[in-house]
Parts: C-alpha cells; sequence; structure tokens
C-alpha cells in the first residue's frame, strides 16, 4: 500500500498524519475484500493537502453516491461501502478522546458503519460461524449471542486489572494480544468486527502515550485478521490449540519496531511451524526490558534529546509526575543520562532504540 507514501516521506507533520490515517484506512478495507474508488483516492488527496476538511470529505463521498444510487451494481455497493467507512476510519483515527470501555467499542462500529448496516453499533442477536482459508474452511467458535455485553464487561474489567506500567514489553504485548484476540473472538456485531477491532486497538495502544505508526494495519490487515483466527482456533483432534505467537509477531512490529516476517502462509493450519524460523529477525527493544510507556518516552527522547518534562507529558497524555517517575526509572536502569545539567541539558540515550 503506497497510495500516499510520498506524503508520509515528506515529512510535514499535518500531511503525514493525515496520509497515514488514510493509507490505514484504505488498507483496512482488505480484511473483507473491498477496494476504494479512484474517486475516494482523489478527495483524500485534496484531504491530504488541505483543500478540503474531512468532514467535506464525508459530505462529498455522500453525495457522489447518492447522486449514481439508481445504476449502483452490487460491486458499486461494496466500494461505496470502501469508501465511506475508509473516511470514517481516517477521522476517528485523528480524533484525541478515548475511552476503555465496551461502549466505546460499540461507539467506533456505530460510526463506521451508519447508513450501511442496519445493525450498526447493535450487538448481534444471532449465532454465526466463519469459513477460513487457514483453517481449511472451518470456523472459530464464536461467542455465543445470549451473553455478548456480559461477556465483553468481563474482559474489558479483566484488562482494567492488568497494570502496564509495571509490566515489560514482552509481558505487555502477550497481555494485549490475549485481550484483543478475545474481544475479537467474542465478535460482538454481525459483521464489521475486524475493521473495528483495528481501530480500537490503535486507539487503545495510543492512550499509553506510544506513537502508533499505522503502517502496518495498511500493509498487513489480512495478517491481522488470519492472526486473531489462530489466537482462537482449537481442534482437539487434530492436535491444533490456540497460537497467538503470530498476532504477538504483529504488535511486536508495531509497537518495538522489531522485522518479524508476516507472512499470510506461516499461519495456515497446513504450513510446517519450523519452516519459518530463519526468517525471523527480531529488534532490540525486546531486550531492554523497558515497559511501554517507557519506550514512548525514549521513542521522544531520540528525537529531541531537549525535550522538557512537561512537553513530554502534553506529548503522551501523562502528568508531570508520572514523566518524571518514568524517567527516573530510565535513568536508574542505566538507559538514559542527563548531561549539562537541568536548566540546558539534555537527554542521552545510552541504548539502541529500534525506530517504528
Amino acid at each position: 500500500m503506497s497510495t500516499f507514501e510520498e506524503y508520509i516521506r515528506q515529512g510535514e507533520p499535518d500531511r503525514s498524519v493525515k496520509a497515514a490515517a488514510w493509507q490505514t484506512a484504505i488498507g483496512l478495507q482488505d480484511v473483507d475484500g473491498l477496494k476504494p474508488s479512484e474517486y475516494l483516492v482523489e478527495t483524500a488527496r485534496r484531504h491530504i493537502e488541505g483543500d478540503v476538511t474531512i468532514q467535506e470529505v464525508k459530505g462529498l463521498i455522500d453525495t457522489y453516491y447518492k447522486s449514481r444510487a439508481a445504476r449502483l451494481s452490487e460491486q458499486d455497493t461494496r466500494t461505496e461501502e470502501a469508501d465511506k467507512v475508509s473516511a470514517r476510519i481516517t477521522e476517528i483515527l485523528q480524533e484525541e478522546t478515548f475511552s476503555f470501555t465496551p461502549a466505546e467499542l460499540q461507539r467506533i462500529h456505530r460510526r463506521l458503519f451508519e447508513g450501511i448496516f442496519k445493525f450498526a453499533g447493535k450487538f448481534r442477536n444471532y449465532n454465526i460461524s466463519k469459513k477460513e482459508w487457514v483453517l481449511n474452511g472451518a470456523t472459530v467458535l464464536y461467542n455465543p449471542c445470549d451473553n455478548l455485553k456480559e461477556t465483553l464487561d468481563y474482559d474489558f474489567s479483566e484488562e482494567k486489572k492488568f497494570d502496564y506500567s509495571t509490566a515489560k514489553s514482552d509481558e505487555a504485548i502477550g497481555h494485549i494480544a490475549s485481550f484483543i484476540a478475545g474481544i475479537w473472538q467474542i465478535h460482538p456485531f454481525g459483521e464489521g468486527n475486524t475493521r473495528t477491532t483495528a481501530v480500537f486497538l490503535i486507539r487503545y495502544l495510543r492512550s499509553f502515550g506510544y506513537s502508533i505508526s499505522n503502517e502496518l494495519f495498511a500493509s498487513h490487515s489480512w495478517y491481522f485478521r488470519n492472526a486473531l483466527v489462530r489466537a482462537n482456533y482449537f481442534n482437539r483432534e487434530k492436535g491444533i490449540v490456540p497460537n497467538s505467537k503470530y498476532l504477538e509477531d504483529f504488535l511486536r512490529n508495531l509497537i518495538l519496531g522489531e522485522n518479524n516476517k508476516l507472512r499470510n502462509r506461516y499461519l495456515h493450519i497446513d504450513y510446517p511451524a519450523q519452516s519459518d524460523t530463519d526468517e525471523i529477525s527480531k529488534g532490540q527493544a525486546g531486550t531492554l526490558r523497558v515497559t511501554l510507556e517507557e519506550l514512548a518516552v525514549l521513542k521522544l527522547l531520540l528525537s529531541n534529546p531537549r525535550m522538557k518534562q512537561t512537553d513530554i507529558a502534553a506529548k503522551i497524555g501523562k502528568s508531570e509526575r508520572t514523566v518524571k517517575r518514568i524517567t527516573d526509572s530510565l535513568k536508574g536502569k542505566e538507559i538514559i543520562v542527563r548531561r549539562n545539567g537541568k536548566r540546558d541539558g539534555w537527554w542521552e540515550v545510552l541504548v539502541p532504540i529500534p525506530e517504528d
């Protein structure tokens, strides 16, 4: 996915952020086999360049499809879904507010699919199964429809108990993988679950103060979905158990900047488990034994060693007291050091940190 790569590489902050959001939004349509129209791509470029707002983009797309409503084919209807949902994902990814609740998950689904699905933002009232390529046509056992709210409430309450401020990166990633795989398996909505889950996950990770690169969701959205499948598939007869390794590899690339090879063939249940071991290339962050909060601060200090704690706090959405605790912890681990005093000094990062 390189549709907006030139804007991302140019480095102009506003254009780069918009382009990354669009790239992710369009890439996520792949999980349901959807492709955007050329009209959407050109309108997105106008938004990136500042000619129109995201609200105007949504209005232009609505008008475009209303004018063609009488002659839309089934394929046109799928393209309409891709265009409208892409614009809505782009809008959500640029917002600052976030609430870690099941209601937020519902809100995201409603905003993405309002006017597209009659059940937008509503829990399904029927049981489902889905044939999966990676499972040779078998299905994951999804949560029954009669206790969706209760199961979601429980999973969210358990996740809130986990202390990410003290968990090392390896442990934190394993926990995030388990939580997000569980939310996806509950499958609260009839359709659109993977796109909703991906948007929720991006927003959730950003709530840690971490600047998440969206590129992986743009280029590996189908891998992300297949990894969720494998994290939830169990077949006693064939000796297959749920395997979160693939989802963790995705998250390690996303969060720690590692370079694990994300190949869909690795996830197929018939693929030899040992065949990909020589293609795995991991980065440094997993060996640093830092928390996600600490890693967020480290990456900021790498980009601007003279950044003040007040600015760090504003950037990652934490208090100055929290930032001081984090920098003190990093100093104690001899990962950073303060040079030339408090007033005119700077931070030096003493160990290699992987880039996003």
